[in-house]
């Protein structure tokens, strides 16, 4: 191996269900801790690997997105795809590798992350979907979800979404956000909320999807989930939705 570091931007898909989430964690399982680890069986050297957004226990990805610091001087990037994948365990898979500008950084170049949560709707969902979707034992309103995913468009303080136990708000980190898109959209037993934005608070996702339904449960009008929202009082906002439905879909850069 040579002494010259290269950048290297991955694309990396997993299996939440047995991880403790993605930041490394002195005794429990991490995404992270498990790629450092194919790293270091390449690279015969501690690398640090950085991503796009931490998830928490038991949340997917699609398309995380990750880079580090490669001291090996010739070789190709997209070979570190095989490499990778013949050390790493089933539950994580690299899609993508390939060479990024010197100072290009995963986490503080994202313009945008994408994240979707799946349902399970009006059926008994099998076994091996559990892991992967919430049950429903109903059919929910789509036109009336949708009316309050309209009021979430744009820049917005998004503390009613905001647990209580963000590190980062307690140390004095904005709760604005900006939204891009949210929606649901319905297929026969199915149903899939997508939400992208510039960045998200800690369970922000799962706190609107899981509040979006119980109040369409309840059949609060948009009117009223407006006011709820501005009030900016998380007590007021409905239960976080469990971790197995979410998946961080795919994070967009400017280059």
């Amino acid at each position: 191996m040579e002494a010259e570091r290269r950048n290297i931007k991955l694309t990396i898909a997993y299996d939440g269900t047995d991880f403790s989430g993605w930041q490394r964690q002195a005794r429990d399982r991490s995404v992270q801790a498990v790629i450092e680890y194919a790293l270091f069986k390449i690279h015969k050297t501690h690398t640090t690997l950085n991503a796009a957004g931490r998830t928490d226990a038991g949340v997917h990805a699609a398309g995380q997105a990750a880079n580090f610091y490669s001291p090996v001087k010739r070789m190709n990037a997209q070979n570190y795809i095989p490499a990778l994948n013949s050390i790493l365990p089933p539950d994580v898979r690299i899609l993508s590798a390939a060479e990024a500008p010197e100072n290009f950084h995963a986490r503080f170049d994202a313009v945008l992350r994408r994240y979707r949560y799946h349902f399970i709707c009006g059926r008994q969902a099998l076994p091996h979907e559990r892991r992967y979707a919430l049950q429903l034992f109903r059919r929910p309103d789509i036109g009336l979800l949708n009316e309050y995913t309209r009021l979430l468009y744009g820049e917005m303080d998004c503390s009613f979404f905001a647990s209580p136990s963000d590190s980062a708000l307690q140390k004095g980190g904005s709760s604005c956000r900006f939204i891009h898109q949210a929606y649901f959209t319905a297929a026969a037993d199915s149903l899939i909320f997508e939400i992208s934005a510039n960045a998200f608070l800690w369970k922000m996702v799962r706190s609107i999807a899981g509040t979006l339904l119980f109040f369409e449960s309840r059949r609060v009008t948009p009117a009223a989930f407006k006011e709820l929202l501005l009030s900016g009082d998380h007590k007021k906002a409905g239960p976080t939705a469990p971790p197995c439905g979410l998946f961080l879909w795919n994070v967009e850069y400017k280059r």
